[in-house]
């Protein structure tokens, strides 16, 4: 496994500059055409907004294995024989947490150089494991790891909380940039309870708990917003919303954290706010209701500003026990409706999200809660909306008497295994990146060399874009001393205004192949940025003869039709 590991990280050291910025050959686009600022509160045709200041981008390469199946042995031998196909789309993402530095930056106060250095290593080893998402919690605590916000810099970033970083520079905008060069997504992931972290948490002034106390419930040693104020929720909704403005990510994303989890001895006192807006509903379903009204004002505020932009939540994995609920799951453990006052089966139901990824940090032999009968049930009540499962990549080699599954070296792959077999189940997102890095039981290399050996494309979401941009134009091809080249010019706009925001090359052997773009194996570059209309296929085997195809993708993923060149 290791030397299959060592050979891809060469191969992809090799080939990262094969894509290259686009040259005088590339079609400029209609003369008189707006270009609308990134930034743009309600804009008229989203999917065509582009910076007015564009920043040239590196674009970047995803290389398949070496075996690359060839179409002249496809004849003598059915596809099937050579095993599964694997999927084309697939949501593959990782957790970096920021709070009390879990996982970057590794310790507080560290210099820009090192934190800048830290997150480029961790999205290299991402990118080349085969990743196409990072999930970055940006606000952990009335905090922010970025300059455009009311609330003060993290402690966890400087070392005290509301001092910016020195010299100057806006963590958020970096990351995004770095992840969008590797041709990662990029989630900007809110921590929405906490005002305070602990007792001994650094406090800036001019955080929320100094200038709205009345905002606030003190439980578990913590500052924690009162969800059942109408203006807490709308400040929160604010947060969001500010961030969606000024930066270009493309997800927002919560964690479990709703209502607390209990303490024991605690009470969670906001019997005032439940007597002044309890609209005759038991305190239960208050607290329910006050969490919906939340999640429908996030998205709302997501719409309004910009509408491609997606928006997930990664709820605690049980919604109920079939014991309190015979629509409920076949376990026996902790339920976010009744512990956290979250309907988590709700927001999927009436469409309030885009995407639900259940934590479902349990082994397989775990007896209160079985890995598969959860995921069953959540394949059985995601709704419309995209289901992927966080995987407790942090428990793998951590077994223990009540859980003892996590000690076999098995029951990873044996989880992914199982993922792939649910139709529902369109990816995985796993806690936290610090255990990728470390790798228990091999299981980074498991998804390097294994299970996400070929890359993918993050799955589409028709309710936000169904319209595919145009293909690229005019493809040509030259044989050099380096490889094959390939150059094209840049897709027009499509009819929503959305152009290119990316480039897929297939590469296809033998004389007369089939064309087989559903099957990733063929894969051999996405150009990331759309002025990225040159590659140079290094590995290209001059006595071999070759069909390229190359087709365009926009920021949602949409694919367009084919444009197809033989070599020679």
């Amino acid at each position: 496994m290791r030397l299959i590991a060592y050979v891809s990280l060469f191969l992809f050291v090799f080939l990262n500059n094969s894509c290259r910025q686009a040259k005088p050959v590339v079609a400029q686009k209609p003369v008189g055409k707006p270009i609308r600022p990134a930034i743009q509160p309600t804009p008229q045709n989203p999917f065509s907004v582009k910076s007015a200041t564009p920043k040239p981008v590196e674009p970047t390469i995803v290389v398949p294995p070496a075996d690359t199946l060839e179409f002249d042995e496809l004849t003598s031998q059915p596809l099937a024989e050579r095993g599964p196909v694997p999927p084309k789309r697939e949501f593959r993402a990782v957790w970096i947490a920021t709070v009390d530095n879990i996982d970057w930056p590794s310790k507080k106060g560290l210099s820009v150089a090192d934190q800048q250095r830290e997150i480029v290593a961790m999205f290299d080893q991402q990118q080349q494991m085969g990743l196409n998402a990072v999930i970055v919690q940006i606000r952990s605590a009335a905090d922010a790891f970025y300059a455009k916000s009311s609330e003060p810099w993290s402690e966890w970033l400087t070392g005290q909380q509301g001092l910016a970083p020195q010299p100057f520079y806006d963590p958020l905008e970096f990351m995004i940039e770095q992840a969008h060069q590797r041709g990662l997504e990029f989630h900007a992931w809110f921590n929405l309870d906490r005002a305070t972290f602990s007792k001994v948490s650094s406090v800036a002034p001019t955080n929320i708990v100094y200038r709205k106390p009345e905002w606030m419930l003190t439980y578990g040693g913590r500052k924690l917003f009162n969800l059942g104020l109408p203006a807490v929720r709308s400040y929160i909704a604010g947060i969001v919303a500010n961030v969606v403005r000024e930066y270009d990510v493309d997800g927002i994303h919560f964690d479990d954290y709703f209502y607390p989890y209990a303490e024991p001895g605690q009470i969670l006192r906001d019997d005032s706010t439940y007597q002044t807006n309890f609209n005759g509903m038991k305190k239960p379903d208050w607290r329910r209701d006050n969490v919906n009204k939340l999640v429908v004002e996030l998205r709302d505020s997501i719409r309004a500003n910009k509408p491609w932009v997606k928006f997930g939540i990664s709820p605690f994995g049980i919604w109920k026990n079939q014991s309190n609920d015979p629509e409920g799951s076949a376990t026996n453990g902790g339920q976010a409706y009744y512990d956290i006052y979250a309907d988590t089966r709700k927001w999927v139901r009436d469409g309030l999200i885009d995407y639900i990824v259940p934590q479902i940090y349990f082994s397989s032999q775990f007896g209160r809660v079985p890995y598969k009968t959860l995921v069953e049930w959540w394949t059985r009540n995601c709704g419309n909306c995209h289901l992927y499962i966080g995987q407790g990549a942090y428990r793998v080699g951590h077994g223990s008497e009540r859980d003892p599954g996590w000690w076999r070296s098995t029951e990873f792959p044996e989880q992914m295994r199982y993922n792939r077999q649910q139709r529902a189940v369109q990816g995985s997102v796993f806690f936290s990146a610090k255990s990728l890095q470390t790798n228990p039981l091999a299981i980074r290399d498991s998804l390097q060399t294994n299970f996400y050996r070929h890359p993918a494309l993050v799955p589409t979401m028709k309710w936000l874009d169904s319209i595919p941009p145009l293909p690229p134009r005019d493809l040509k091809a030259a044989i050099t001393s380096e490889g094959v080249e390939l150059f094209w010019q840049q897709s027009a706009d499509a009819l929503d205004g959305d152009g290119a925001s990316s480039y897929v090359i297939y590469r296809f052997e033998g004389r007369r192949p089939h064309l087989r773009t559903d099957d990733p194996r063929y894969i051999v570059a996405q150009c990331m940025g759309e002025s990225s209309t040159r590659f140079v296929d290094k590995s290209a085997d001059s006595k071999k003869k070759y069909v390229y195809v190359v087709t365009a993708l926009d920021r949602l993923h949409n694919e367009s039709r084919e444009v197809v060149i033989k070599i020679p």
